[in-house]
């Protein structure tokens, strides 16, 4: 299928805006479908305890720490990232948003230490990702992290989405370095990613719906040259127009699909494989698109996946296996019995991707949540994010916990291990050397370390 790529080169003046409307919350909806979830201590705590054990295969929780409260707030957690022995917990909407990134000295992995905060300073805004990589560059050397940053309230004047750039090579004292803002009429950005390409650090970011209300003046994807992290240069951005498939009229979210539904498009994750000349972005009911960035003044669409009519689409995260040729899909499905489609919450889907024009799907892997479609608990039984070691596949599941998975074939993935604790709320989930950390928006943050008892 030829496609037609046009290239935008840096954005004509840097952006700044939101959707939400006054009493929405953190929750991005249009029509019934919604990006963001578990936003209020009430819905966490309606959320059902599923018996299973808390162990993951021979893996044991050896901690489990709440966040600190500041002001007498306490905030949520969002999702969870590790470098040179230090965790970094982005914060969710509790307590009223600007919990900012939690860091955790991991020099005891049992009794990890809450040392210092920081990306709280924008009113009105939560803070969800954050990704830390070392650069070296001529304006900058040390450990950079990028966080997000979204609206709560697009009515708060002094509130503004976009990423946050920090110096974080001391992690006890964070220094700012700049901020990338997006128009205010886009919530902000929802995920993003920090990839290394070469010596040039370079951030990929997902704005849900900037096509959307903006009238295509900026898009859901832009790839930013952050090599100067005080003036961070957007070099490219991409919207579903540049594809044959999608009209010239296309909207902005609603997609009227080959198969005769009207499907939601929006761009919810981006990611990299390792060395950074590989794009996944999670576009929804769009699949998870394929963009060659090896040069990222000329970028390149690849392919993407689909789906069966009956399938929703939801494609929310990614993660690459196998060196590259294979791709790791979760669908965050929470409206399990929708008109048209098949009764489900969201499973993941495991693609050959070693020509990346032609996705070819393997298999899927569904939990033993997924059909339980009869107690209408939105979120609670869909998969969420995705992370892979070796030849294991580790998934969030909510209040299914997280969810350990052998992929050594992976047309034949096999469930090996879970971490299911009571009041389960997991956000997300990383490996770092010889633990498993997970974020539970409930309860802070968890380490799962190996039991050497019963190796």
């Amino acid at each position: 299928m030829n496609k037609k790529v046009v290239l935008h080169t840096a954005l004509a003046g840097i952006m700044s805006f939101s959707l939400f409307a006054p009493g929405v919350s953190a929750h991005d909806t249009l029509d019934d479908i919604s990006i963001e979830k578990g936003s209020h201590e009430a819905e966490l705590n309606e959320i059902p305890t599923l018996e299973g054990s808390k162990n993951l295969g021979n893996w044991k929780e050896a901690a489990a720490v709440p966040l600190k409260e500041y002001d007498g707030k306490k905030n949520s957690t969002a999702d969870v990232y590790a470098h040179k022995g230090y965790a970094y917990l982005g914060t969710h909407t509790s307590g009223g948003g600007n919990g900012g990134v939690r860091v955790f000295d991991l020099k005891d992995p049992s009794n990890p230490v809450e040392i210092s905060r920081f990306a709280e300073e924008i009113p009105g805004t939560w803070q969800e990702k954050v990704i830390v990589k070392t650069v070296n560059t001529p304006h900058f050397k040390g450990d950079l992290a990028v966080v997000s940053v979204q609206q709560l309230n697009r009515d708060n004047p002094l509130s503004k989405g976009g990423f946050l750039l920090y110096d974080v090579t001391d992690p006890f004292n964070p220094e700012r370095l700049g901020f990338w803002e997006l128009d205010k009429r886009v919530p902000g950005t929802h995920e993003l990613y920090l990839t290394v390409q070469g010596n040039k650090p370079l951030v990929l970011t997902a704005n849900p719906y900037a096509d959307y209300y903006t009238h295509g003046e900026q898009k859901d994807f832009a790839l930013v040259d952050v090599s100067d992290p005080t003036n961070p240069n957007t070099v490219y951005e991409f919207d579903p127009r540049m594809l044959e498939e999608v009209p010239e009229d296309f909207n902005g979210y609603h997609w009227n699909s080959p198969d005769g539904k009207t499907r939601p498009v929006f761009n919810h994750s981006t990611m990299t494989d390792g060395n950074g000349q590989t794009a996944y972005l999670s576009f929804w009911d769009l699949g998870t698109i394929i963009l060659d960035i090896s040069n990222p003044n000329d970028v390149k669409y690849l392919g993407r996946t689909d789906f069966a009519p009956k399938v929703q689409g939801s494609a929310h995260s990614a993660a690459i296996s196998k060196g590259g040729n294979v791709l790791i899909e979760t669908r965050e499905v929470y409206a399990p019995t929708r008109v048209g489609y098949e009764e489900s919450y969201g499973y993941t889907r495991i693609f050959d991707i070693k020509d990346k024009t032609n996705p070819k799907l393997l298999s899927t892997f569904k939990t033993d949540l997924v059909d339980n479609v009869e107690d209408g608990v939105t979120f609670a039984n869909t998969v969420h994010d995705p992370k892979v070691h070796g030849n294991t596949l580790y998934l969030s599941h909510y209040a299914g916990g997280v969810r350990a998975v052998d992929i050594t074939d992976p047309a034949a993935p096999v469930e090996v291990g879970k971490y299911v604790p009571e009041k389960a709320y997991i956000w997300g989930v990383f490996v770092d050397r010889d633990f498993i950390l997970a974020s539970d928006m409930g309860q802070g943050l968890k380490v799962l370390l190996k039991n050497k008892g019963h190796q």
